[in-house]
């Protein structure tokens, strides 16, 4: 399991360790900010060393191919010398030349070979870094958006809850209004006007 997702696993274990806030019905909980301010620091600390990883493995595709670039350059050496020898020890030359174009072509063939596959295995690995990289980076936003829709969700939940209260509180006042002082209208306009104010910010 790579950091990241360790640290994505204690956000939500966190998260549900919270309490709920009163008044809110189990909907909204109350976060330390100082706590989730550290995780989210180390996790965006944690992310560039993830990807460093990866674009580390995905840089061995370079080793993979001189590796296979230096097996093939032998292979061709060692065929060179073997026509040198076909050449000195045989006395028909044409024979000679003809053994020796066979195992060039042979060992450039085997060598071409060696360079596919050295290319397809680097490619592998690094298409297997990159939707790694992806997968946890889709998993974190899919976390931070739930997050944020919940959030959203119980705020509106509250407001929701508030108006109502506030609108059963002037519905009352409104069917006492007439054994109460006129001054209590003012009041009740600006309990109004706070609101309004509460709920554009």
């Amino acid at each position: 399991m790579s950091r990241i997702e360790q640290m994505i696993g204690e956000i939500e274990m966190y998260l549900d360790s919270c309490k709920s806030q009163a008044f809110s019905n189990s909907k909204r909980i109350v976060v330390e900010k100082d706590v989730i301010d550290e995780m989210l620091v180390e996790l965006r600390l944690r992310t560039p060393e993830e990807i460093k990883k990866y674009q580390k493995i995905i840089a061995n595709k370079d080793a993979i191919l001189a590796d296979a670039k230096a097996h093939a350059d032998a292979m061709i050496e060692e065929a060179s010398r073997q026509t040198a020898e076909l050449v000195d020890k045989h006395e028909i030359m044409q024979q000679a030349y003809a053994q020796a174009d066979e195992v060039i072509q042979q060992a450039q063939a085997q060598a071409q070979k060696i360079l596919d596959d050295a290319v397809r295995d680097a490619n592998g690995i690094r298409d297997s870094a990159v939707q790694y990289t992806d997968s946890q980076l889709e998993q974190l936003e899919s976390i931070l958006s739930h997050a944020l829709e919940n959030s959203q969700s119980r705020f509106q939940s509250l407001m929701n809850q508030l108006q109502a209260s506030y609108d059963v509180i002037v519905s009352n006042r409104k069917e006492l209004a007439p054994s109460l002082p006129a001054g209590s209208k003012s009041s009740s306009q600006e309990i109004d006007i706070s609101m309004a104010g509460s709920t554009e910010d």
